[in-house]
């Protein structure tokens, strides 16, 4: 029965991402290459959550394989979590930019993205049913509990969704992006230390 259950949410997603790849409740898609969705096993025991495709991801159709996500990728080697196990989304599907001269600088996406794309980002909590999600930056942790979250004041905190969902924040890999040499390395201990959390989880949020 568990095996028809995980087959059937994956189902579920599948179709899921098939009618993201048509939204347009928000104007992002137009500019956008394509829509991004989630990828990731039915059975995953951690979603992590992040804030938007970069110009990578909107090229590729893939979420975390720019900068950001290769920082990721180091990461997760370093706490022995294999990526295939975990469900990566975003808050947001479409890559949200402006352009300068030819290239596409990321912004921000605004309370009306988020919005529009909270029923997907709803859809894969449910289809997923993670034992814990993991807010990468404020605009994951306010798409995922619904209020605004002072990321710095919150990280490596356990939150609590109003489905009951624990919900571990801490910051996103781009944060990181900035830090360079001793810094960048102290910066990823200290993020390595929140995500670890997840891990030692007593509810079993681990990956």
């Amino acid at each position: 029965m568990a095996r028809i259950a995980r087959a059937e949410r994956q189902a579920q997603l599948t179709q899921l991402a098939r009618q993201a790849a048509r939204c347009q409740a928000c104007p992002l898609w137009a500019g956008a290459t394509q829509t991004v969705f989630g990828e990731g096993p039915a059975s995953a025991r951690l979603m992590l959550v992040g804030e938007q495709p970069g110009d990578r991801e909107d090229q590729q159709g893939h979420p975390f394989v720019g900068p950001a996500g290769h920082l990721l990728d180091e990461a997760l080697e370093r706490l022995g979590w294999p990526r295939e196990k975990l469900y990566l989304t975003n808050a947001v599907k479409h890559f949200k930019y402006e352009l300068r001269g030819k290239r596409r600088m990321h912004k921000t996406p605004g309370q009306r993205e988020v919005q529009a794309c909270s029923p997907w980002l709803e859809q894969e909590i449910a289809a997923v049913d993670p034992k814990a999600i993991v807010a990468l930056g404020a605009t994951a942790a306010r798409a995922v509990l619904g209020r605004a979250v002072p990321v710095l004041a919150n990280r490596g905190q356990w939150l609590r969704r109003e489905d009951g969902r624990r919900v571990l924040v801490t910051l996103h890999p781009s944060a990181l992006l900035r830090d360079r040499g001793t810094q960048r390395e102290v910066a990823m201990a200290a993020w390595l230390d929140d995500l670890r959390r997840a891990d030692e989880d007593e509810e079993g949020g681990g990956a």
